[in-house]
């Protein structure tokens, strides 16, 4: 039996798609999008029709036949605090979206559009482990300032597929095991994941944790104080500035991993410390979800793009082999992950929650 699926997955200036028989991926695309176009929309969800265009130029070179796609997998948004799993993207969660309750995020943009396709193909439309999955034990929220509460967001949707293939090489179930999950991209998530369940993590959009590539991470309280009551920046500008235009960027004006490893071969020394300081700063947080977990875990998994530096990948093997087993699965396979999710709810294996 075919299990036919279009995979949706909005970028900041892409849109990424796939059409999936099962865990098989039958073609894909990547629509790159003009940033002068996107622009022009305050609300991200305001892109719709503009990116519809090119999505439905692709589709209509699929030459799909009547009936044969079964479900529509959108990437999940940020959203209100979550149990992990999909969800069936119902009106509640399309108002939060096009409202930007929670975000005015690209990903936004997933069940939008996921929904649209479901419904012109008469077939159910979900999302999968969206940024805001949210499995904190009540002690971990506790920040030690009430007015403020630590939360939960991460790269779940990568960071869970990435540890359920390695559950499967040890013969068990995602829920039987636990990990320190790292997702390192640009931004990097450092995970204690405890029986399939997100149980503690940095926020690396405006959290805590190391810095990235363009991520500024926790930085020492009374200097971002400082900063915020200095007049020079809006909170938007403090926003932007601590989320898209700190860490190597605004160190070395390079967010690229790539460029600035050329620099420390061609001898940079000033590239070299901030890499070097960015190292550290991964290797410290794994440390924190090592002790989270009490050591009580089958292995730390590096992943996402930044996973293909072996000049980084060593470095933080440097600190952190003590604790145990290393295994490195570089890139990232959100659509993978979002395939796999539209399967087993397709063969019953799970059931759609409720948004």
């Amino acid at each position: 039996m075919s299990y036919h699926m279009l995979i949706i997955n909005p970028g900041s200036t892409s849109t990424k798609m796939a059409l999936f028989d099962g865990d098989k991926k039958v073609a894909e695309e990547v629509i790159r999008h003009d940033p002068n176009e996107l622009a022009r929309f305050d609300n991200v969800a305001d892109q719709f029709d503009y990116r519809m265009e090119g999505i439905n130029r692709w589709i209509n070179l699929l030459n799909l036949k009547t009936g044969q796609i079964k479900a529509i997998v959108g990437r999940g948004a940020p959203l209100k605090p979550l149990e992990g799993g999909s969800y069936e993207i119902n009106k509640a969660m399309l108002k939060a979206v096009r409202t930007m309750q929670y975000s005015n995020h690209a990903s936004n943009l997933g069940a939008i559009v996921a929904h649209h396709l479901g419904e012109r193909y008469s077939v159910r439309a979900l999302i999968s482990d969206p940024i805001t999955v949210d499995n904190f034990t009540d002690i971990a929220r506790v920040s030690g300032v009430p007015e403020i509460e630590r939360k939960c967001r991460s790269h779940a949707l990568n960071i869970k597929e990435v540890c359920r293939r390695e559950a499967e090489k040890l013969n068990k179930k995602l829920d039987e095991v636990n990990f320190v999950a790292v997702h390192m991209g640009g931004g990097i998530s450092v995970a204690a994941l405890h029986g399939g369940h997100i149980v503690d993590v940095n926020d690396g959009l405006l959290g805590m944790g190391p810095f990235s590539p363009d991520r500024a991470g926790a930085v020492p309280i009374g200097g971002l104080v400082k900063m915020c009551y200095s007049g020079k920046f809006t909170e938007k500008e403090m926003n932007d500035k601590l989320s898209k235009r700190s860490g190597l960027v605004a160190y070395l004006g390079e967010s690229d991993l790539r460029a600035v490893e050329k620099r420390i071969a061609a001898g940079d020394e000033k590239a070299r410390l901030y890499f070097s300081a960015m190292v550290y700063q991964i290797a410290k947080e794994i440390g924190i979800a090592a002790v989270v977990l009490c050591g009580d875990y089958e292995a730390i998994v590096l992943t996402g793009g930044m996973a293909h530096s072996t000049l980084l990948v060593n470095e933080i093997k440097k600190y952190i082999s003590f604790l145990g087993k290393v295994v490195v699965v570089p890139g990232e396979f959100e659509m993978e992950a979002l395939a796999m999710a539209g399967l087993r709810y397709l063969t019953k294996q799970e059931q759609l929650n409720t948004y």
